[in-house]
């Protein structure tokens, strides 16, 4: 990876396909935001059909990204919270890695939610750890080495101590950006103003690119600025077949299909080859999807957001 100062780019949009092979390389560790949808699918595709290798992964709940690429062999470490479906529970790829083996061993590291929150704060300040008593006490802090429990020198208490989170690369969808970088959430951001500041590189998708003064009318959804950003992607249904906020509803029968499929591991290569492999870009995808599909979902949820506004 060049080490060219892209955040001063005055124009940073790019393919989705550059993007990942830019930016994602052998042996890097990358974190992507998303909780309670928002999840960044896409490009866990992008980067499945690129295959590049022994990635490390941090992150609070990254769904597809954590099943997909223990799946594929392609993540040799997590350091996570949870890997799970809302739909059907624990990763099925994360269990046969973790139980079998299968493809291979990955290294575990689990916090919590809360936990990578505060990692990733601690990133994002240039500190070196965050303090917490959510972790004193329990069988997390036995099982995972990289949290240091020590006694409060001002009270004698018991506290956690949780490394910052320093990725190589953030990935983060949104709502919306503009081309030099600026990068709004129109709802529930979940950690992903501070996983891109904790970032060495951030790529920014969203649905929409939009005009700079676009984003000045509404300057305090500016949640991640220009200057931590490298790269915008326009990717509108990024995080099919989860929820968009404010852009598209979740996807529910297309997902428990997914999760019946991917329950085996022969399966989880069948849906690979015909949702990864089988599309050469998101575009294809979403036309394997249906745009007639994509759109009524996008209709959903602009009647249900009329409702609670």
């Amino acid at each position: 990876m060049k080490e060219e100062d892209t955040k001063k780019s005055l124009d940073k949009r790019m393919t989705l396909k550059k993007a990942i092979s830019k930016y994602i390389f052998d042996g890097c560790s990358v974190a992507f935001s998303g909780m309670g949808g928002e999840q960044v699918v896409a490009p866990t595709y992008e980067i499945v059909r690129q295959g590049q290798k022994n990635l490390t992964l941090m992150g609070d709940s990254p769904c597809e990204v954590g099943d997909y690429l223990v799946g594929t062999g392609q993540l040799k470490r997590v350091e996570v919270a949870w890997l799970a479906f809302a739909v059907a529970g624990v990763s099925p790829n994360y269990r046969r890695a973790v139980e079998q083996g299968v493809p291979h061993k990955i290294e575990v590291r689990e916090f919590s939610n809360y936990t990578m929150g505060l990692r990733f704060l601690a990133g994002a300040m240039g500190l070196p750890f965050m303090v917490t008593r959510s972790l004193a006490g329990t069988s997390v802090e036995k099982y995972n080495d990289m949290i240091k429990v020590i006694d409060d020198p001002y009270g004698g208490a018991k506290v956690a101590l949780v490394p910052a989170a320093k990725p190589d690369v953030a990935i983060i969808h949104a709502n919306r950006a503009d081309i030099l970088g600026n990068t709004q959430f129109i709802g529930f951001s979940s950690n992903a103003e501070n996983i891109a500041r904790a970032a060495t590189r951030t790529i920014v998708t969203c649905e929409k690119i939009v005009s700079t003064d676009e984003i000045k009318k509404v300057p305090t959804f500016t949640t991640v600025p220009q200057y931590v950003v490298d790269a915008v992607v326009e990717v509108p249904f990024c995080s099919h077949p989860w929820n968009m906020p404010y852009a598209y509803a979740y996807d529910i029968p297309f997902h428990m299909k997914m999760m019946a499929e991917i329950d085996t591991a022969d399966g989880f290569k069948r849906w690979l080859d015909e949702w990864a492999f089988g599309c050469k870009d998101h575009d294809e995808y979403c036309e394997k999807v249906g745009w007639a599909r994509l759109k009524k979902l996008a209709q959903i949820e602009r009647k249900f957001c009329k409702s609670i506004v």
